[in-house]
C-alpha cells in the first residue's frame, strides 16, 4: 500500500510532536542495529527480522519516506556482513527479504533499486529455489504496473531460460511482457522476447506464425523492429526448412 495513504489515514505527520517522533526515530535504529550488537559471532538466516510497517518507518524518518527508503536499502545490502560473521545469500529467508524489498519500495515508489538488486544480486545466486523466489517476485511486480517494470521482467525471463533453464517459465513471463507491456517507452526487443523463447524451445513454426502474424498486423511501424522481424522470419524459414529435411531423411 502506498505511504501516503498511512499519512492521510489519520493525521499529517507535522501533527506529530517532535519528541514523538525521535522516540520512533530512535526505535528504528534500534530496531535494525538488533540484531547486529546480539550474538555478533554466530550470523543467521532467521536474524532477518520482518520489517516494521511503512507508516512507522514514514514517521520514524521525520516524514522523509525516500530517505528511509535509501536508508533501509543500504541496511540490507549491508545485513550480510554483520560483525564478526558473514551470512551468505543462500542463507537468507527469501519470502523475508521479499517483504523488506516491497517495504522499500512502498516507501519510494519511484525508485527501482530494490528490483535491481531482486534481479542482479539475489536472483543471481546459485540456488535454483530462491532465484525462482525472485523472478516469481519480479513478476507479481510487474502485473501491478507493467510499463514501468518491465526492465527486470524481462531479465527475469533471460535467467529463467539461461539460468533455471525452465523454458515454460521465460515462456510465461515472455507472454507477459508481450500482452501487458505496450507503451511506446518499451523496446521491440522486450516485446518480441517470446519468440526468441520459442526458438530455443525448437517451436519453430509457433515462433513463424507469431512474426508474420506480427508484420501482418500492420500495427508495428518502427522500421528497426519491422528489419528484426523480417530478418528473423527468414532464419526460421531456414530452421523450418533444415527440420524438414531431417524429417524426410
Amino acid at each position: 500500500m502506498h505511504y501516503y495513504h498511512f499519512l492521510h489515514k489519520d493525521r499529517p505527520v507535522s501533527d506529530v510532536p517532535g519528541s514523538v517522533k525521535l522516540f520512533l526515530l530512535l526505535t528504528l535504529f534500534l530496531q535494525l542495529l538488533w540484531h547486529s550488537f546480539q550474538e555478533p559471532i554466530v550470523a543467521k538466516a532467521e536474524d532477518l527480522a520482518a520489517p516494521l510497517s511503512t507508516r512507522t518507518y514514514v514517521l520514524s524518518s521525520l516524514g522523509e519516506p525516500i530517505a528511509a527508503s535509501k536508508f533501509l536499502n543500504l541496511w540490507l545490502q549491508a545485513f550480510d556482513n554483520q560483525p564478526g560473521a558473514s551470512i551468505s545469500f543462500h542463507q537468507l529467508n527469501y519470502p523475508r527479504l521479499t517483504q523488506w524489498l516491497d517495504t522499500s519500495l512502498e516507501l519510494d515508489p519511484r525508485g527501482h533499486y530494490p528490483m535491481l538488486v531482486a534481479a542482479r544480486v539475489y536472483g543471481s545466486v546459485k540456488d535454483p529455489e530462491k532465484q525462482r523466489i525472485m523472478m516469481d517476485y519480479i513478476f507479481y511486480k510487474f502485473n501491478e504496473n507493467p510499463q514501468k517494470y518491465w526492465r527486470w521482467l524481462a531479465h527475469a525471463v533471460i535467467t529463467a531460460k539461461h539460468e533455471l533453464k525452465d523454458f515454460d517459465l521465460a515462456l510465461k513471463y515472455a507472454n507477459a511482457l508481450a500482452e501487458q507491456a505496450t507503451d511506446d517507452n518499451v523496446p521491440y526487443w522486450a516485446k518480441d522476447m517470446k519468440i526468441i523463447v520459442l526458438e530455443d524451445m525448437g517451436e519453430v513454426e509457433a515462433a513463424k506464425i507469431l512474426v508474420g502474424a506480427l508484420i501482418d498486423s500492420k500495427e508495428i511501424t518502427d522500421p528497426y523492429e519491422l528489419k528484426f522481424l523480417a530478418q528473423k522470419i527468414a532464419v526460421l524459414e531456414e530452421k523450418s526448412f533444415k527440420k524438414r529435411q531431417s524429417v524426410e531423411k
